[in-house]
């Protein structure tokens, strides 16, 4: 099982970070073992002063499929969810000048908050989820899925023409704006569609 996920596919996070609109999808992989564990507090760790949270709509795919066509990447998931890649911007920031790649930033341990999987029948459009992250009670991010660049079964089919897509996969859609650092003792509940789907404490 791995964990794919998309960066800067919400125009407004791009800007906030002041990077460069891609022309395709930016794909990097965590691996399993940055999963927190259910009912797990997340640690922050040592390596870093400053660990963002990044909200996510995920999708979690439930056959294998090579070279999916996005008109059939539908019948390749049930389940969507929410989660964190939590990021160490301090870290990221480092590799990224000096051009090297993002993993000890975003693949470390507990680095990947996955919630609760709730069918896609339950939604009426999947291009039109509400989505939001509460941070010790003030909502930090919000937004929906109309606003991505590239939408959950365009993303299936891309990430599937460079890796065979396996059942148990995880695909992880990208953040809105609003990110931001995390202390000690900080909450973190995700809300889709109205429904609290994780919660999170900070340590």
């Amino acid at each position: 099982m791995k964990l794919i996920c998309i960066g800067r596919n919400y125009t407004a996070h791009i800007e906030e970070l002041a990077n460069e609109r891609p022309e395709e999808p930016v794909v990097f992989i965590k691996p399993d073992s940055a999963i927190l564990p259910k009912e797990q507090d997340f640690y922050i760790p040592e390596f870093s002063n400053d660990v963002h949270y990044e909200v996510e709509v995920l999708v979690k795919i439930k056959k294998v499929g090579k070279h999916i066509n996005e008109q059939f990447a539908h019948n390749y998931y049930d389940e969507i969810g929410l989660g964190i890649d939590f990021t160490a911007r301090d870290l990221q920031a480092k590799l990224k000048e000096k051009g090297l790649p993002w993993e000890k930033a975003k693949g470390f341990d507990g680095a990947a908050v996955v919630g609760n999987w709730v069918h896609k029948s339950n939604f009426k459009d999947l291009n039109e989820l509400n989505f939001s992250l509460i941070k010790n009670g003030k909502e930090v991010q919000k937004s929906n899925t109309s606003l991505m660049l590239w939408r959950i079964d365009e993303l299936i089919s891309y990430i599937s023409m460079f890796f065979t897509l396996k059942k148990g996969d995880i695909i992880f859609t990208g953040t809105p704006s609003g990110v931001g650092r995390i202390v000690a003792n900080d909450y973190l509940t995700g809300v889709l569609e109205g429904q609290t789907i994780f919660t999170v404490k900070i340590k």
